[in-house]
């Protein structure tokens, strides 16, 4: 997301990569479910395989939602920056180009919230 300061910083942000003891913001998000308004911020190890995100860290953020359980994961449409972005699911974030503070969505076709209300 672009942003356009009104001036120029004079100040090292205080979220570098180097302050999260070897680990990388991640930033992930559910399309057409509402129930998290925003997408959940996850320091992760580069090394970490993708599969292990999808298969271990989110479970426990979006698992409440009842579509999570739904999910059939081989039609998931993936989204890194807003653009289309296949990863590769045995292959380190690193290896799939994921850097700090990265965002990446996910889209569950047929699985559109609450009884279709996007929440």
């Amino acid at each position: 997301m672009a942003v356009a300061a009104i001036r120029e910083y004079s100040f090292a942000p205080l979220d570098l990569e180097e302050k999260f003891h070897g680990n990388r913001l991640l930033y992930v998000g559910w399309d057409d479910h509402l129930m998290f308004c925003a997408p959940f911020a996850f320091p992760l190890p580069p090394t970490m395989p993708f599969r292990d995100l999808v298969e271990k860290v989110l479970p426990p953020a979006y698992s409440y939602h009842p579509d999570f359980a739904r999910i059939d994961w081989a039609a998931v449409q993936w989204f890194k920056s807003g653009q289309p972005w296949q990863p590769q699911w045995d292959e380190s974030l690193e290896q799939n180009g994921l850097r700090h503070k990265d965002v990446i969505r996910f889209r569950t076709p047929g699985l559109t919230g609450l009884q279709g209300s996007c929440s």
